[in-house]
């Protein structure tokens, strides 16, 4: 079975533009390095960071799944203002942004962030409450650096758990680990 490995971010494309190109690298990185782990690749078919970090995953030879808040391709282009570029399939689950959060964080074997805000913290608390295996890119920003401290303010109990690390390969093997000790073989 091969691993779905979700990253949840920024969406805002002007976090890349200008002093934003160190998450940019960043980003690309990120699709690099699942590519290197031979897994599929699930986003919320967005735009910012994740798109970027899709076609970089997707130029390496990952198979992206984009998960799209629309009830069909017109409506992600024309109602949600959403790429299709970055996506091998998109499913249309019409459900609005906060619908499909839920629909692509339960697809997901590993939820990953890098930056990411408030949409990115919906992503972050359904995958927390959901026990998901997660890891936050530190120093992107945003709900990837704020997690612990949200988790140590305002945590409960759950199964998840929640790795930590600058660069995305060793993150990726934290959590690729965690996951192979719950029971789950990648192929």
């Amino acid at each position: 079975m091969r691993i779905k490995v979700g990253i949840m971010g920024s969406a805002d494309d002007a976090i890349t533009e200008g002093s934003g190109n160190t998450l940019r690298k960043t980003a690309e990185e990120l699709g690099r390095s699942i590519a290197r782990k031979d897994a599929l690749l699930m986003t919320g078919a967005t735009t910012g960071v994740i798109r970027i970090a899709g076609l970089a995953a997707r130029a390496a030879g990952v198979f992206h799944i984009g998960i799209s808040p629309a009830s069909s391709i017109n409506k992600h282009i024309a109602e949600y203002d959403l790429p299709i570029d970055a996506c091998e399939a998109i499913v249309y689950t019409g459900f609005g942004l906060k619908g499909r959060n839920v629909v692509l964080v339960r697809s997901c074997d590993i939820v990953l962030f890098i930056a990411g805000s408030i949409g990115s913290l919906n992503e972050f608390t359904i995958a927390y409450d959901e026990g998901k295996i997660i890891g936050c890119l530190l120093g992107t920003g945003g709900v990837a650096d704020e997690a612990a401290n949200l988790v140590k303010v305002l945590g409960k109990p759950t199964k998840s758990k929640i790795f930590y690390d600058e660069d995305p390969d060793r993150l990726l093997d934290k959590c690729f680990a965690a996951l192979e000790t719950s029971g789950v073989k990648a192929k």
